[in-house]
């Protein structure tokens, strides 16, 4: 389709420390025992988008990231790495690697995305209007905003998370009005023009932004050049291109005025047939083919510019792994309902054992479950509604309950975790009870030592 892709991979986000750390980049963070980066990279080749720029923060982290992709892909996958500094924001990021860009259009989509929605239609959507951006946006996660970075089990319900203001025509192709939880405050302000030209919005605070959008190369290059503080796509530039979507010059009596903040003034009767003209038209399904009108009513100026919508369906799965709470729903979601993304087959008893992983006697594994490659397990043990990495040392009488187990984690006897994450090379000595932590990779936890709502973690040197 003559896309250019552009997948944002980040670094290590401060929001997931300590699940994140140099040895182990976000892009890299096991979902279902697999990268998270793997699922959008094989939803991009599923759509035959298979020639990418995959944008890493930090040299380090890039070539991490980039070692795994040429393993992991080769032959499936054109891939270019490309480093940039560290907290650039998603603008900066592609600010940094615009001489890269030539296609007519960018495809740009967030390497934490797990989705099961085709990059491919929201491709497909953003040329048939000609728009100069496309977002995708689907249902807000049930749990709340993933982006809230709640991680207690119970308590995720009673914090407000960030959500999206979202206005739509009534055809809910076009967006006319987007603000990010970040700049929602009492007073929201809708420009009169876009109302006006719309004739109604649909106003919807339960979609979530899913950090895929197309973009025109040469209308998204001028902004970014134009302003270099904009640091965010979502909160930056998405807001700014809806906005300006209808700031077109009109003529009216020969006189030019601009349409900046909805406060056009109109003096005449000829201004007034003008504007009955686009409040007649303001019922159309494209408000966007409105022209700005010349004096006699007729003539066009200049033609707006469309910033579009592509909405996933209700039954599509969407969520970012972007806060600890996140991290945990997602893994939750792709070995239970959204199992199909896992590329696992599961059993009849819903879960995933692997061939070479040994089980002791009379040790349960229940259903939405997965247990990696060469892990072990002692006598007694009961794992429920969880992820055991690769290579686990796991001893007997030992419970995990909805908790991730990361790789080559050595956890003793008696242990008890519940609403965890244990990071790769943890030690867990006997008896250790941990309720709703994190524990950072490398970590010894002292035998007998109980922890509720604790994030462990090794100084970095």
């Amino acid at each position: 389709m003559d896309f250019q892709v552009v997948v944002l991979a980040g670094g290590t986000s401060k929001k997931l420390v300590p699940l994140v750390s140099k040895e182990v980049p976000k892009a890299l963070l096991p979902v279902a025992n697999r990268p998270v980066l793997s699922y959008v990279l094989e939803l991009l080749e599923l759509s035959n988008l298979k020639d990418l720029i995959v944008v890493v923060e930090g040299q380090d982290a890039a070539l991490r990231v980039g070692g795994w992709i040429s393993g992991a892909y080769v032959d499936r996958l054109h891939v270019e790495v490309a480093a940039v500094p560290e907290d650039v924001g998603t603008a900066g990021a592609l600010r940094a690697i615009a001489h890269h860009l030539t296609a007519k259009d960018i495809l740009v989509v967030s390497g934490d995305l797990v989705s099961d929605v085709p990059p491919g239609a929201v491709a497909a959507a953003h040329r048939r209007h000609d728009a100069v951006v496309t977002a995708m946006l689907c249902s807000a996660p049930v749990s709340g905003s993933s982006e809230s970075g709640s991680t207690g089990g119970k308590d995720k319900s009673k914090k407000p998370g960030c959500y999206n203001i979202i206005g739509m025509d009534p055809t809910k192709q076009f967006l006319l009005y987007i603000a990010t939880g970040a700049e929602i405050d009492k007073d929201t302000r809708i420009q009169k023009s876009i109302l006006r030209a719309s004739g109604q919005m649909d106003v919807r605070a339960d979609m979530m932004d899913a950090h895929m959008y197309a973009f025109k190369r040469s209308v998204l290059q001028q902004v970014l050049d134009q302003k270099d503080t904009f640091q965010s796509l979502k909160q930056d530039v998405l807001p700014y291109l809806v906005r300006s979507q209808l700031k077109s010059e009109i003529l009216l009596n020969g006189i030019q005025q601009t349409e900046e903040n909805g406060n056009a003034k109109s003096s005449s009767q000829n201004s007034h047939m003008i504007l009955s003209r686009i409040l007649s038209n303001a019922s159309a399904p494209r408000f966007h083919e409105l022209y700005a009108l010349g004096p006699d009513g007729s003539a066009p100026v200049r033609r707006t510019h469309k910033c579009c919508a592509y909405i996933a369906g209700s039954s599509k799965y969407c969520v970012r792994l972007n806060s600890i709470q996140a991290f945990m729903d997602i893994n939750r979601d792709v070995i239970g309902e959204a199992s199909h993304l896992s590329g696992y087959s599961f059993s009849a008893q819903k879960y995933v054992i692997h061939p070479s992983a040994e089980i002791g006697s009379k040790t349960t594994v229940g259903p939405q479950c997965m247990v990696g490659e060469g892990s072990q397990m002692g006598d007694k043990c009961s794992v429920k509604r969880s992820v055991i990495g690769r290579h686990c040392r796991i001893g007997s009488n030992v419970k995990v309950v909805n908790s991730i187990v990361m790789n080559h984690v050595t956890i003793g006897d008696g242990c008890s975790i519940q609403g965890s994450v244990i990071c790769s090379n943890v030690h867990l000595q006997e008896r250790v009870v941990l309720k709703d932590c994190q524990v950072g990779a490398g970590f010894v936890v002292s035998a007998g030592c109980e922890y509720k709502g604790e994030s462990l973690a090794r100084k970095e040197k």
